[in-house]
């Protein structure tokens, strides 16, 4: 295992999106005291319980240290050079017989958190030539990427709530209390909540679940899942409708306004209450009160963008900001100017490939996720053969982890860059470990460009290797020379020429002189200079997303049956902090919330183990039942379901839960984006089989059964 150097260091939390800054004492080797930096001027002291975290990942004894070789025996330990001879002969086997797009890429939500990975991975997939490439952003975010390309020119111009300076956040499917913000970069969101509503500001949340963000706001609504984009188009209804429009300092390169009032007649308020839950004139309050505000912006996030409608609901999001005169100005939603800029150094490009088996639309050089299992399990030419995953565990984060499971069991080969041996790994042939967490070298690229403030800092690794172990960019680099790649310019190398390229003008060696970080101020207006479309106009109405409307209107509500959604917690980011010991303390979160109402009419009582059963899958878990709950809505957290055999997670298999994504199929997408639609869900709730009501259990039995 590395050692830790002593001494007091000072770097973020790369467990999450909020880069809490941290301050970091060790002595002996050991880390005797963790906390947040005060100094820190993005998160300014602000730490959750993930901080800690880091301690138990660097000294986790499941996390694999040195390269494992599957065989008909089980695992075995192997030395680098014979592991990475292993995997390339693996991936030129395949490459001969077949060819290189029968290698995939599924690259996962941590490397978004360590640079090396970001920066590196593209090295192996320029070597092996393959344009078949998967991500998590279409699980959970892609939705973004479309509207902000239609709209701005660019899929990285994602608008950013100046929470520090607004006066009325209106937050719709979103739980940034429980995220620190997404695609927010927020840390220390609720302090920054109660200084809004200090100064006179108003928190106004719409979720069908009264989230943790819900339970401080001014105001809460439940509304019907999969119906935000009504709710939306009859705001801007009411808008239009009185004259309450206003562009600002931006009307004279902004496009579509008149289109715009055309498409958003047929949805009154009226016309949308019933489907939306949302009483009518509840709608125009909540529309006028917007609209009125002196500085306002409206966020979206996961619960819009992971439905049926989720493009729509993004384009809408930014449309509302726009319309109200909030778009580009304080207070309303912004652009961050990042020292390290991902608008500056990519361009968007035209989708224009479709998936082979179910022709669904490529964005950004990726294929939905959602169809990764058909193109591995359909044969004919083109069928997926081997896959390389890069820190990612699909098989419980993307839709029908059922049948991924099984198409992952009869590829050819399978590669997978990653510390542990996880239901997805645990497929793989070769298993290659990179250094992680305080042992990496890092800086932010993704989180500081969609941060609330213009902040920049490097993160020093505080840990020395030992021989057996290798960072992901080495490992990419040496898989990369050995399929006949030259080498390339390292990670750290390409952020310090992007930095000094960048609007800071600035370099690695000068934020090594500033360990808290560097501050460049509030989020300031930077429109329509930093836009990305022809004419640096803004276009509200582009017709590739209008014309999903039509699908909008046509829509039925489910009959007769519950709806499922999502939830995150404080705790938790994914599967993959499901295996350090603090954050999994306490009773089993893995449970269904139900409202009293729903619970009474199925004859179902609080603790009770529920079967909760969709067309795709069933699985059992507790039930909580809770008027938090939307009535005719149940709630469940992803990325549980750490049951399944040949896993090396003794902290997470101790409560293992069930995988939300054993309920979901790979069907369901928003047709617009092909991002999965994994809320909305219609389900059926009844009593496990065999199980009595946990209510007539003595106490102590039911502790025992809800910590199985």
């Amino acid at each position: 295992m590395s050692i830790l150097r002593d001494g007091t260091h000072f770097r973020a939390c790369n467990l999450c999106e909020a880069i809490c800054g941290l301050k970091i004492t060790v002595h002996g080797g050991r880390v005797t005291d963790l906390r947040g930096d005060p100094d820190d001027p993005l998160s300014r002291g602000a730490i959750c319980p993930k901080g800690p975290a880091l301690i138990d990942l660097h000294a986790d004894p499941d996390r694999l240290r040195a390269p494992q070789i599957r065989t008909k025996s089980g695992w075995h330990t192997h030395q680098w050079d014979d592991a990475l001879d292993f995997a390339v002969n693996g991936l030129r086997e395949v490459i001969a017989t077949h060819s290189p797009d029968a290698i995939a890429f599924y690259v996962g939500n941590p490397t978004v958190h360590n640079s090396g990975t970001l920066l590196g991975w593209s090295s192996l997939l320029k070597a092996i030539g393959t344009s078949q490439r998967y991500s998590a952003t279409s699980v959970d975010q892609l939705p973004h990427h479309v509207a902000a390309q239609a709209i701005l020119g660019h899929h990285f111009l994602l608008p950013i709530p100046d929470i520090d300076r607004t006066d009325f956040f209106f937050v719709l499917g979103a739980n940034p209390i429980a995220s620190n913000g997404s695609l927010m970069t927020a840390p220390g969101v609720r302090d920054r909540i109660r200084a809004l509503q200090s100064r006179g500001g108003r928190l106004v949340v719409v979720d069908p679940r009264r989230t943790e963000t819900a339970a401080i706001a001014d105001e809460h609504y439940f509304i019907t899942p999969g119906t935000d984009a009504l709710l939306l188009l009859a705001m801007l209804h009411v808008i239009f409708t009185e004259h309450l429009v206003d562009l600002g300092r931006l009307a004279d390169c902004t496009d579509g306004l008149q289109t715009l009032a055309h498409l958003v007649a047929d949805f009154s308020p009226h016309n949308v209450s019933a489907r939306c839950g949302i009483r009518a004139d509840q709608i125009i309050a909540l529309a006028r009160s917007f609209a009125g505000a002196n500085r306002a912006v409206a966020y979206g996030r996961m619960g819009l963008s992971t439905q049926a409608f989720g493009g729509l609901c993004q384009w809408l999001i930014i449309v509302l900001n726009s319309v109200t005169g909030n778009l580009d100005e304080p207070g309303g939603a912004m652009f961050t100017e990042p020292a390290f800029d991902l608008v500056r150094m990519s361009r968007s490009r035209q989708p224009v490939r479709r998936s082979r088996v179910r022709g669904l639309l490529e964005f950004d050089g990726e294929f939905p996720v959602a169809t990764l299992a058909d193109e591995i399990l359909t044969p004919g030419p083109g069928q997926i053969r081997a896959l390389i995953t890069i820190a990612g565990n699909p098989v419980l984060s993307t839709p029908n982890g059922t049948r991924l499971d099984e198409a992952l069991a009869s590829l050819d080969f399978m590669l997978s860059i990653d510390p542990y041996r996880n239901e997805t790994t645990r497929h793989a042939h070769v298993i290659l470990p990179p250094a992680v967490g305080l042992e990496t070298e890092h800086y932010d690229a993704v989180f500081h460009h969609f941060a609330v403030r213009n902040t920049a800092r490097v993160n020093e690794p505080i840990a020395i290797l030992d021989e057996d172990q290798r960072y992901d960019y080495q490992i990419f680099a040496a898989l990369s020379q050995r399929l006949g790649a030259s080498a390339s310019p390292t990670p750290m190398q390409r952020i310090d020429a992007a930095l000094a390229a960048g609007p800071r003008a600035t370099s690695l060696a000068e934020l090594r002189a500033h360990p808290h970080g560097v501050d460049y101020g509030p989020l300031r207006s930077v429109l329509p200079e930093r836009l990305c479309t022809e004419g640096k106009r803004i276009n509200l109405v582009p017709p590739t997303i209008t014309s999903d409307l039509a699908r909008l209107a046509a829509q039925s509500a489910p009959k007769d049956t519950l709806l499922l959604i999502g939830r995150r917690q404080l705790r938790s980011n994914n599967s993959w902090m499901h295996n350090t010991p603090r954050l999994m303390r306490g009773a089993d979160r893995c449970t269904i919330i139900m409202n009293p109402g729903d619970a009474a009419d199925r004859s179902l009582t609080d603790g009770e183990l529920v079967e909760i059963a969709t067309e795709n899958g069933q699985i059992t878990v507790p039930l909580e039942v809770s008027s938090e709950m939307m009535p005719g809505v149940v709630c469940l957290p992803h990325g549980f379901g750490h049951n399944r055999d040949g896993i090396q997670l003794d902290v997470a298999s101790e409560k293992p839960g069930a995988s939300y994504n054993d309920l979901t199929g790979g069907l369901a997408i928003d047709t617009l984006t092909g991002n999965a639609a994994l809320n909305g869900i219609p389900v059926h709730v009844t009593r496990a089989s065999g199980q009595a009501s946990m209510r007539d259990a003595s106490s102590d039995d039911r502790e025992h059964h809800l910590a199985r």
